[in-house]
């Protein structure tokens, strides 16, 4: 079966810079619903697109094509008062960027640095500015269920599971929901 739109696809993949340091080994293998609904990186897309079971490449996804270019304005300082205990770097929070409207989404801010009565937080991603490597391996394809395309990801192994006692979508399972990687 050929790579297309409603088609869940499982890749083997390593992540590396651009200067070949790895980054990510994938352990485990991705899993997506193929066709722009936003589960994994369009370049991602773009190489599969038509492949089939067995194909693998290596690609380059420059920032822009993937969590765009390192935003100095997204770093601040904040009192160290303000953010709960025990703190430490590496800690995440969600919070909003400097001069945000009210319809503006949040931001996950990463604790970076810990100085006194200080924190630095960063709200860009960690990849944010690299060019990325991806070694892929396609390791199965088949055709998505009608409630894989209503829902616009995978179900299943790898993928998302709905609670099924009520039919409320937001039930137990959420922790594997695929999510927009850009």
């Amino acid at each position: 079966m050929k790579i297309g739109k409603n088609t869940v696809v499982t890749v083997k993949y390593k992540l590396s810079d651009a200067q070949n340091n790895l980054i990510e080994d994938g352990n485990q293998p991705m899993v997506y619903l193929h066709g722009g609904y936003e589960n994994t990186l369009p370049k991602i897309e773009e190489e599969l697109d038509g492949k089939e079971l067995g194909y693998a490449a290596t690609i380059q996804v420059e920032p822009d094509d993937a969590f765009g270019d390192y935003d100095p304005a997204l770093v601040k300082v904040e009192p160290r008062d303000r953010l709960p205990e025990p703190l430490e770097v590496g800690m995440q929070f969600e919070g909003m960027p400097d001069g945000s409207e009210g319809d503006d989404e949040a931001l996950i801010f990463t604790v970076t640095d810990i100085a006194d009565d200080k924190v630095v937080l960063d709200g860009n991603h960690p990849l944010a500015g690299m060019a990325l490597r991806f070694e892929l391996e396609v390791v199965d394809v088949r055709a998505a269920s009608d409630e894989e395309i209503q829902h616009e990801h995978v179900h299943g192994a790898h993928g998302h599971h709905h609670g099924h006692d009520d039919g409320d979508d937001d039930s137990a399972g959420d922790e594997f929901r695929s999510h927009p990687v850009h």
